[in-house]
């Protein structure tokens, strides 16, 4: 399964990405994730009950929440470039926003308010309270050395042991998702 980022959507390139990469050999999930944190938490664990994964593959805002569900639906997950602080990111964001790739929906406007902000806020709290030391080896990042959004690797690094690099920025390109995630994906997928 795979958790794309805020603005992003299930049809974002990392996502398609992996479609094809594993096509023929594993269904790849990737739902659009609700704007509000509570109810993207709530379809994710919905899915991993209906679905059961093998494996949740994030990024951004959808590795904050992978690093939540991981846990407690007992699968491994890599986190690309996890951000940890999605009350920081939205508080210079207030205002009306279109989603940077096409949703199932058809919605593409969301908006940023205080209220979205202290639901993050809320969740960001208790993030790491399912995290024990079982999941410490079953949960990796992949940081972006150009990544300019989201500087949390420190704080991974707190929870989790398995900390990869690759070249590319926050969010990875096709070729980044080939090269960089499908190896990591795979090398997660062995029991």
């Amino acid at each position: 399964m795979f958790l794309h980022g805020f603005y992003a959507s299930g049809q974002c390139i990392p996502a398609m990405t992996l479609r094809e990469a594993f096509e023929g050999k594993a269904l790849v999930l990737t739902p659009d994730l609700p704007t509000h944190p509570k109810m993207a938490l709530e379809q994710i664990k919905s899915l991993c009950d209906e679905e059961n994964p093998d494996l949740i593959v994030g990024n951004s805002c959808g590795s904050f929440y992978a690093q939540m569900v991981a846990p407690i639906v007992g699968v491994p997950a890599l986190l690309g470039n996890p951000h940890f602080e999605m009350t920081e990111f939205l508080k210079t964001r207030i205002g009306e926003h279109e989603h940077k790739s096409p949703r199932k929906d058809g919605k593409q406007r969301f908006v940023i308010d205080e209220a979205l902000i202290q639901e993050f806020a809320e969740l960001e709290a208790i993030q790491f309270d399912s995290c024990h030391p079982d999941c410490q080896d079953r949960i990796w990042g992949l940081f972006g050395e150009k990544d300019t959004l989201a500087h949390f690797e420190p704080l991974f690094l707190e929870h989790y042991s398995h900390s990869y690099h690759f070249p590319g920025g926050h969010t990875p390109t096709a070729d980044e998702v080939r090269t960089w995630y499908v190896p990591l994906i795979e090398k997660l997928l062995v029991p």
